[in-house]
């Protein structure tokens, strides 16, 4: 049966149940949809959006889990169902669907399981069930069907399509390639894997895994001793390895964006979990490219909070009461001013926002910060239509394992195969086989039945029943794999190839009891993790998936015997019976045949004169443009190991080179990885696109000190063509080679990637869009010191200079005779297609030696600590450059000498004049500018000359707010205003957030940005030294980073529940204090495995419990509320008096939900609510320590520090009053965005009124070292320690006096 109820504004919670309720458990259901009524009847009248009936929600799955966890049994299924007015509503068609009432059948399949079905006519079904199998391929069943003497089933079918398709098996990347009649010396992955064999370098793994291994540091670990129980954390020296992955997940992001870019997060995400037999994702990446977005039409309407949005939001500027905002508004996008396609799926504004969204909560929920990205939209025409309609979405992360496990064992005959992971449904059903071929080739059915869906926070589960065994002395995995494209055809051929395995189908979960077995053995559900283990080590992984709440199945054994096998043990239907090498087949090698059709491009026709105009157009472009509207919605704090992100300077614009990891808390070694790509310059030479690519992405890189320098680095390769397409394998060829010789000349290699080879959209019409071929690359290097990071935003020093250093010897060149192609081409950059241009000579690096020289300078100039300030040149040219440098400021600006520029110009082989001084200031050629003391210049000199290599002298610190370029320009100088052009620069991020936080927030955004720069006041006697404080965590051995606190010291633990992501960084922070910190999962509560009696100290950690479906902490505080063990536990400590509490993020939620901030009175607790934004929110922002009662945050009090906030429930609200407890952190400033959520007062924090529990929404815990801020005073950056540890401090000494 299923119960209604309605939960205001409209919305009805479905609930279907075995059999009706009692009272009680509906009192239950009633308090946790937030006092909902309980409707009478068996239907509902009305209009409704809601879940499309075939496809239970992530959503849904969690909410049966939290009345599961609240001893409410019988329900399977909870939807949530939205009043509309009529069928015209907007909503997600691709996700739900409109219902005229609500009924008994809402849920209702009439479907029974389809039968195994044995396949004769192979040619129909591939094209039935759209599995793009080629010829060759068909023939090949063909003929395996005639051996076996029998029809191949269904699933057999459809297996070898999923696990031998082209974005499986990459078959064109090991295909022989024959351009113009002649066979290509080599394969595309045989030109990759030439970097690896030519420059080994750090590289311990690659090719041979789901991702890549480079030699690591020795670090001090940090993790409970146990899994399995309560127990108390420790730290441990070992050897690491670093990991590096990219995924790109273009055709699912094409067709449902949300979804795509969440799974396809996710999918890395699990990629880097299963590296050897198990590591660990420490942060991720992204890039998005889509076509123009054409804001000049207008902001477009969305479904829910911009359904009233007109075409005409965002275009205009009266009602902006700031003037250079309103000025801003009004420079035109005149590039993007062409008609727009009738998109197949999607719009570019809809793709770009959606998938950002999904990528970004996927991150949020999991516990992953998205630290590096990049964003870039394009299309024209020449010869043929060119757009990115079908769009590029890549994630890709870095992350560590133990070294001794870098490496997968051998599985050995009667290993057991193990699920861990949720249910099937029949959901991305042939995504390996639909996302190898053009998309709009299928009908819409094939193609939206094979998008997945998201679960990151069942992800988070596996990922700790991983964690657990992987961080134990004894890692029991021999191998894991993740569930991915194929679902558990990939992963399940993958674990048993190299012995052969039976699997039982009827012991897989099922979530849907209509789908067949093909259905269950191919959907690719996500979330899933499959392992091999020895039996004797199955119950110890039980225990710890059983206290993480992980879904755990034993499925099957290895035989060796090399068949695969997946067989219904109950009925005895086999789905698949194949010997191993038939699965994966021995279909005849790809024969790429092509010919040489280049594309002929114009000179590029501009007018020197607009230079001010072209400025104003390049800095709205996406790729240059402010991605604040990305950066403000993904965490970018969370494990508290992230040493650089996005954003830098006093007003936190996202202008960082390059991402940074810690590795461990205590060790300064650390991880960067950064991004490159170049797609419009390959349009114009294939070979120089890809050399322009790991341009940037090693002048990114470039600003962390790294180990071996250059050699350090490792690349991952992610290449997106529209193959099959005259003339692009050609070009396809060219851009591999270009990559392959450019990494092995450079000393570097590219140990790992990814392909997509159909890269071409196919309208009804029969119009086919073609996205640009694009090799995006990401970087990974381990850092020798990540407190030596250089940022970008410049030092208000007046006494430095500014300095251009190009990593290309133009000079040389031209003496060669190389047709200046290094003199400040423009071709292929982002003033090309402000002009809607490509342009015939674009930048390349023609001399790699010279390249990697001037990389050797400057990484010696960031180690010598003589660079104040650096950024590459890259989107956007020089120009850009320098006003990014001064953007993220208050004050200063920069003086340049454009008569430098022409001079070095001249150098180059230019002939000089005004036209040299433009082309040098919006090229693209590889280059960086650095701001250094002027006392430094000489060191700065001697270094470069050193390693041969030229820099330039071209201007210095100006005080003024302007970017000031004498010898250019009608009066022989322009002056440009900074502010003014930050807003231009703004106003792309300003149009998007519209999308994302309605008009109201969007506009508060862009006018208060600037206005609200981060103010520092330290405690008077602060001296940032950890020594300093006594009882402190001490080194386990002399010399050694591992900390233990005193035997004696008092114990602190954290709480956690599913979904929590802050527990490792929260517990550090009480170790590091001196507390013996326990780890306790909310499971332990429940079934009286923690009791809490020894503790002194709770803190409820930061995270998305429950993945906050129904609010958030809602569910975990029904766990508490409705199990006796749990809430005795509680009860019995908050009774003490010599406790204390703290509640981060979502605990300070949990806090305000179950009333512990008025512990005595608890109906007069505080309560949290959704942030006047209604989205996540992610910020380095400002607090005020108040004069409170609270004990941990003593001697704070006055102080005005910077920290993290990571939220989308973090409005504080005060039904009851604010008399009864005490306000202990407000905002620096009661305004959005510095005030994220808009609490009454700004108020971040509140403390029971005898100080011993606290609150707070933003996180202390990740601010403990300057390299964690987002910006600290540069003058105190050698500091070891912030002020947030005297909080923990304090909170140690006090529990030990008790």
């Amino acid at each position: 049966m299923i119960l209604f109820f309605g939960a205001g504004n409209g919305t009805v919670i479905a609930v279907k149940a075995k059999e009706m309720l009692s009272q009680e458990n509906i009192n239950a259901l009633q308090w946790l949809f937030g006092n909902a009524t309980l409707l009478e009847g068996e239907t509902v009248c009305g209009n409704f959006v809601g879940p499309r009936r075939e496809m239970i929600t992530p959503w849904s799955t969690t909410a049966v889990e939290i009345t599961q966890n609240m001893n409410i049994c019988g329900i399977e299924r909870i939807e949530e169902f939205f009043a509309v007015e009529g069928e015209e509503a907007q909503y997600d068609k691709m996700l739900q669907r409109f219902y005229r009432g609500l009924d008994q059948e809402i849920f209702t399949i009439d479907k029974q399981p389809d039968p195994v079905i044995y396949i004769e006519d192979f040619e129909s079904y591939n094209k039935q069930e759209g599995l793009a199998l080629n010829p060759e391929e068909i023939e090949y069943l063909k003929g395996l069907s005639k051996k076996l003497g029998r029809g191949l089933t269904d699933s057999e079918v459809f297996g070898f399509s999923q696990v031998n398709s082209e974005h499986c098996r990459h078959k064109i990347f090991n295909g022989v390639f024959i351009i113009d009649g002649k066979e290509m010396e080599s394969s595309l992955f045989k030109m990759i894997k030439k970097t690896s064999q030519e420059n080994p370098n750090l590289i311990v793994s690659a090719y041979k895994d789901n991702c890549a291994f480079l030699e690591g540091p020795k670090v001090a670990m940090f993790h409970p001793v146990s899994g399995s129980q309560p127990s108390e954390f420790v730290a441990k020296e070992v050897d690491t390895v670093i990991s590096l992955k990219a995924e790109t997940h273009n055709f699912p992001t094409t067709v449902e964006p949300f979804n795509g870019a969440a799974t396809g997060s996710g999918g890395e995400i699990r990629d880097r979990i299963a590296g050897g037999k198990g590591s660990f994702p420490i942060a991720g990446t992204a890039c998005y490219m889509t076509s123009y977005p054409r804001f000049n039409e207008g902001v477009e309407a969305t479904a829910g909070i911009n359904a009233h949005l007109s075409t005409e939001a965002g275009k205009g500027a009266a009602d902006l009461a700031d003037e250079s905002c309103a000025a801003a508004m009004a420079v035109e996008r005149d590039w993007e001013k062409t008609p727009a396609r009738p998109w197949l799926y999607q719009s570019p504004q809809e793709i770009l926002t959606k998938a950002s969204n999904g990528a970004s909560d996927f991150g949020n929920k999991f516990g992953q910060c998205i630290i590096c990205g990049s964003l870039l939209t394009a299309e024209f025409e020449a010869q043929r239509k060119f757009g990115f309609d079908k769009v590029i979405m890549l994630a890709g992360g870095v992350g560590y394992a133990k070294k001794r496990d870098a490496l997968k064992e051998k599985p050995a005959v009667g290993d057991k195969v193990v699920l861990l992971g949720g249910d099937n449904y029949r959901i991305g059903m042939g995504g390996g086989a639909v996302s190898s071929v053009d998309t709009g080739q299928y009908a819409n059915a094939i193609e939206l039945n094979a998008i997945q869906r998201s679960n990151p926070e069942m992800q988070k589960r596996a990922y700790n029943a991983i964690r657990a065994i992987a961080e134990s002395d004894n890692n029991t995995i021999i191998s894991v794999h993740d569930h991915g494209a194929g679902g558990h055809l990939n992963c399940l051929s993958e674990l048993v190839e190299e012995t052969g395995g039976n699997i039982d189908i009827s012991k897989l979960p099922v979530g849907d009891p209509t789908l067949s077995l093909k259905e269950i053995i191919g959907n690719e559900s996500q979330e899933r993790m499959g392992l091999v283990m020895q039996e004797k080590d199955i119950e110890e992984l039980k225990a710890i998936a059983d206290r993480e709440r992980s879904p755990m199945y034993v499925i099957g054994e290895t035989t060796g015997e090399h068949n695969f096998t997946l067989r219904n043990e109950k009925t005895g239907e086999a789905a698949i019976d194949l010997a191993m090498e038939d699965m994966f087949g021995s279909a005849p090698k790809t024969y790429m045949k092509d010919v040489t059709a280049d594309y002929t491009y114009a000179p590029l026709a501009y007018d020197p004169a607009k230079f001010e105009y072209y400025v104003g157009q390049v800095l709205q472009l996406e790729s240059v443009a402010c991605k604040d509207w990305l950066t403000n919605k993904v965490d970018r704090s969370v494990t508290g190991l992230i040493a650089g992100q996005q954003t830098c300077g006093e007003i936190q614009l996202p202008l960082n080179n390059l991402g940074v990891t810690a590795i461990g808390y205590n060790n300064k070694e650390g991880i960067a990885t950064s991004m490159g790509h170049a797609p419009m310059v390959a349009m114009v030479d294939a070979a120089a696109g890809s050399r322009m690519a790991i341009s940037e992405a090693l002048t990114n890189v470039v600003w962390a000190p790294l180990k071996d320098g250059i050699k350090g680095i490792s690349l991952s390769a992610n290449w997106m063509w529209p193959c099959r397409n005259e003339g692009e394998d050609t070009r396809l060829f060219k851009a591999v080679k270009g990559a392959s010789d450019f990494s092995c000349a450079l000393g570097i290699n590219i140990p790992t990637g990814k392909d997509s080879m159909s890269m071409t959209q196919k309208y009804p019409s029969g119009e086919k869009v073609l996205s640009p071929g694009t090799v995006i690359i990401s970087t990974v290097a381990p850092v020798e010191d990540i407190n030596k990071i250089v940022h970008p935003n410049l030092q208000n020093n007046p006494d430095s200079v500014l300095m251009y250093i190009p990593f290309v010897d133009g000079a040389a060149s031209a003496a060669a005779g190389s047709d200046a192609k290094e003199a400040f081409p423009l071709g292929g950059s982002a003033f090309a297609q402000i002009v809607g241009q490509v342009g015939n000579i674009a930048p390349d690096v023609e001399n790699p030696a010279y390249f990697a020289s001037a990389f050797a300078a400057v990484q010696k100039l960031v180690a010598d600590e003589l660079v104040l300030a650096g950024h590459d040149i890259s989107a956007g040219g020089l120009i850009t450059t320098a006003l990014e440098m001064c953007f993220a400021n208050v004050n200063g600006g920069l003086a340049i000498n454009a008569r430098a520029l022409e001079m070095i110009a001249k150098e180059w082989g230019c002939t000089g004049g005004s036209d040299s001084i433009f082309r040098a200031l919006f090229s693209e050629t590889p280059g960086v500018l650095v701001q250094v003391a002027s006392a430094s210049v000489d060191s700065v000199a001697a270094a470069l000359a050193e390693c041969g290599v030229k820099g330039y002298a071209i201007g210095n610190y100006l005080p003024a707010r302007k970017v000031v370029l004498t010898g250019f320009g009608a009066g022989d100088a322009v002056s440009l205003d900074i502010d003014a052009l930050r807003d231009v620069w703004f106003k792309t991020s300003y149009l998007f957030d519209i999308r994302q936080v309605g008009e109201t927030c969007a506009k508060e955004r862009f006018q208060n940005y600037k206005k609200q720069p981060l103010v520092y006041s330290f405690p008077e006697n602060f001296t940032g030294s950890l020594s300093s404080y006594s009882g402190v965590a001490a080194p386990v051995a002399e010399g050694s980073s591992a900390l233990a606190p005193a035997a004696d010291a008092p114990i602190a633990a954290i709480i956690r529940e599913k979904g929590s992501n802050g527990d490792r960084e929260m517990a550090w922070a009480l170790h590091l204090a001196g507390f013996r910190v326990k780890d306790v999962h909310m499971t332990d509560l429940i079934t009286g495995r923690e009791t809490l009696e020894d503790v002194k100290m709770i803190v409820f950690v930061g995270g998305f419990s429950n993945a906050d479906t129904l609010g958030s902490a809602k569910g975990w505080a029904g766990a508490f509320l409705y199990n006796a063990k749990a809430k005795a536990a509680l009860d019995a400590f908050y009774a003490r008096e010599d406790t204390m509490s703290l509640g981060i993020c979502n605990g300070c939620q949990l806090m305000a939900e179950l009333g512990l901030i008025t512990p005595t009175a608890r109906e007069l607790s505080p309560k949290m609510i959704h942030n006047n934004s209604h989205k996540y929110e992610s910020a380095f922002v400002g607090v005020t320590i108040e004069n409170s009662p609270s004990i941990m945050l003593g001697g704070l009090a006055g102080s005005k520090l910077g920290i993290w906030v990571a939220h989308g429930e973090g409005k504080f609200s005060f039904p009851a009053g604010m008399e009864n407890f005490a306000v202990a952190a407000r905002y620096n400033y009661n305004a959005y965005p510095a005030n994220p959520n808009g609490s009454p007062e700004g108020i971040a924090g509140v403390c029971s009124t005898d100080g011993r529990h606290l609150a707070m929404m933003p996180h202390p815990e990740r601010c403990l070292r300057p390299w964690n801020w987002a910006h600290y005073p540069a003058e105190l950056r050698s500091q070891e320690i912030t002020p947030w540890i005297e909080m923990f401090i304090n909170a140690r000494v006090w529990c030990s006096a008790k």
